[in-house]
């Protein structure tokens, strides 16, 4: 889980509304493990930690079970589980989504995406040098947004969305490990080197490398190997 301590969860009354705002908490705990999966949500004790009212807190865990982050049993809501099994099915569709992406990227996006993608890689490896890897999530995603939308994949963009919740919760499982710095950094950059080379096979192939990486650690974590 995330090394980095947890912020207060109460939520900072902005220009979002107080459920978005309430939906990026709950992210972040449960992301970071202020919420054991397993852990029963108390509405009460939910609205006290936040803040807000029992209402945003009932839609907000309404959306949490839409993206697999929350189950409902007879006692309540509570923080689902990961199993290696499903892991393994999501790692298996990032593979094949994300590394069909990067070759049609390298062998189709403009030049200006190509040039955005490699901006991005610098600012997700500037996040990880300082350990703030919940910036280092929501840059990997806005890297990843980029690149499919740059190459025309909506669709797909769209099916990658409905499990980003469950690869974010991955992700913070894997980038917050010891090895995965280093890895990540020398990953992203045979990727990006693939698509500003318009190399699409390498491309592919490098996207499904560092795919496969964070695969073995995560499903070697909840193994408990």
């Amino acid at each position: 889980m995330l090394d980095s301590p947890t912020p207060s969860l109460k939520v900072d009354r902005s220009a979002k509304t107080l459920r978005e705002l309430t939906l990026e908490k709950m992210h972040e705990a449960i992301f970071s493990g202020y919420f054991a999966p397993g852990e029963r949500l108390v509405e009460r004790k939910l609205c006290d930690l936040l803040g807000v009212s029992r209402s945003v807190i009932r839609e907000v865990l309404r959306q949490l079970e839409s993206e697999g982050l929350v189950e409902t049993i007879a006692q309540g809501p509570m923080v689902a589980r990961i199993d290696a099994g499903r892991a393994a099915q999501i790692y298996d569709l990032r593979a094949l989504l994300e590394g069909e992406a990067a070759r049609v990227c390298a062998e189709k996006a403009s030049d200006e995406t190509l040039a955005e993608l490699a901006a991005l890689n610098q600012h997700i490896q500037q996040a990880f040098e300082r350990n703030e890897f919940t910036l280092v999530m929501a840059r990997t995603t806005a890297f990843y947004e980029r690149m499919f939308l740059g190459s025309g994949l909506d669709v797909a963009w769209e099916m990658v969305q409905s499990l980003n919740a469950r690869i974010n919760r991955l992700r913070a499982m894997t980038i917050s490990s010891a090895e995965r710095k280093a890895d990540t950094a020398r990953e992203m950059a045979a990727l990006v080197d693939a698509l500003l080379r318009r190399d699409g096979a390498a491309a592919e192939q490098a996207s499904r490398a560092h795919i496969q990486k964070a695969a073995q650690i995560a499903i070697s974590r909840l193994s408990g190997n």
